[in-house]
């Protein structure tokens, strides 16, 4: 039976490694960290929104990043670096900031998040998960600019194959009454029946015990990987610091460490860290919390209910490997949100959280082959990486089994 190794700990490399053992392999996962799920997976937003994957990239976003970049309480901050990186990265996010590049994006992204929602249901069936606060209230999507509303009202109308319920202001009401505590004037709002809520955290913890458990699990090493052992163009082992650790093949999904993990194989992967801030907040009898899972559009700020707690996630800075809370960011997220649902949560008594989301320029993950044989990628999902990772890791699983995969990677793989 072979053996493959994956390199990271996170939901991604977690749900990898369950369906590379559903495909008949043996497993091993190494991780760096004491703990697992402790980078983006450890307080993301919550939301699995299968159905709005519309990237960051788009006609008329870089305006709409000078405007924020001016603005108190904007979704933005961008710190220039002495990094030939940052700039390559940014020139090609601009290269995407198209429409036609944008629609293109966005359905591969539509196939994947469906292709994922059918995967978490098949693996929370056959892992028993429980205990993962999973919800499905359906998504609401609020627009505050009438103009930005009136547009994308236009465009889901007359479509034949929409599916989301375009909403004027009463009926947001209707559908999340705590949006009635709320002073902020709104357009009106997109509401997605069937999306979900979880608990990422609580996941990647459950899902790591069913991989203990499994006959084929080697288990997990706790080392720090530092680059590939390549001989005739394959990939032999993974060099780390407790030693080389062999394997027949290798799959990497480290988030943001895959960058210069991959460039030891002489690798260049197109990621580059979107710093995000949440606060998780509990709810009490007297407060009333959004049900539904809801995005302010404009203020690119995400609610989750999770148990019995409030999620909230936000923001988008470009300011390089900087994982500290900057409290005046925190200051702005706290401003907003009381703004916006005052009375949804105990916010003084919230956890604070910051952490790096690997993105590509494009918006869509890198998944399966490399130049070096043996060795594999399930990177750069951005703010997805809980919804997508699910449907990512069957379609790395099979393509490593030799089968093809499920659903078109055009746009999926690397330099694709």
């Amino acid at each position: 039976m072979q053996h493959v190794m994956v390199i990271g700990g996170g939901v991604v490399g977690l749900t990898t490694a369950w369906s590379l053992l559903e495909a008949g392999f043996e497993v091993s996962l190494v991780e760096r960290e004491s703990a697992l799920a402790q980078g983006a997976s450890r307080a993301n937003g919550g939301q699995l929104s299968y159905r709005y994957v519309s990237p960051l990239a788009d006609t008329g976003v870089p305006l709409k990043a000078l405007r924020w970049l001016f603005e108190p309480d904007g979704p933005l901050r961008f710190k220039p670096e002495w990094s030939l990186h940052q700039w390559a990265w940014l020139a090609s996010f601009l290269s995407n900031c198209r429409g036609s590049v944008n629609r293109r994006t966005t359905q591969r992204l539509l196939a994947l998040g469906a292709f994922s929602q059918a995967s978490f249901s098949g693996l929370y069936t056959r892992a028993e998960l429980e205990g993962v606060a999973l919800r499905t209230p359906g998504k609401l999507v609020i627009y505050r600019n009438a103009g930005e509303f009136a547009t994308v009202a236009s465009r889901l109308r007359s479509d034949p194959h929409n599916v989301e319920q375009v909403l004027d202001y009463r009926e947001c009401l209707r559908v999340e009454p705590a949006l009635t505590h709320s002073p902020v004037p709104l357009a009106g709002g997109v509401f997605t029946a069937g999306e979900a809520v979880a608990d990422c955290y609580a996941l990647s913890l459950q899902l790591a015990e069913r991989l203990r458990a499994h006959s084929h699990f080697r288990g997990f090493v706790h080392a720090t990987a530092q680059g590939f052992v390549i001989r005739g163009g394959q990939a032999v082992a993974l060099r780390t610091d407790q030693g080389e650790l062999d394997a027949h093949a290798f799959v990497v999904a480290a988030g943001l460490q895959s960058r210069t993990l991959a460039l030891t194989a002489g690798i260049r992967l197109p990621i580059y860290p979107l710093k995000g801030y949440s606060l998780t907040a509990p709810i009490g009898p007297e407060h009333k919390p959004p049900v539904v899972s809801v995005t302010d559009i404009e203020k690119k700020i995400l609610y989750a209910q999770i148990g019995n707690e409030l999620r909230v996630a936000a923001m988008a800075d470009l300011v390089g490997e900087d994982t500290r809370i900057d409290p005046a960011r925190m200051a702005s997220l706290y401003r907003s949100v009381q703004a916006t649902f005052p009375r949804a949560a105990a916010y003084g008594a919230s956890d604070e959280w910051a952490g790096l989301r690997p993105a590509t320029p494009s918006g869509a993950p890198i998944l399966g082959a490399t130049p070096v044989a043996g060795l594999w990628l399930n990177v750069g999902h951005g703010a997805l990486g809980f919804t997508m990772s699910f449907g990512s890791a069957r379609i790395v699983a099979d393509l490593i089994a030799g089968r093809p995969s499920p659903l078109s990677l055009d746009g999926l793989q690397l330099h694709g």
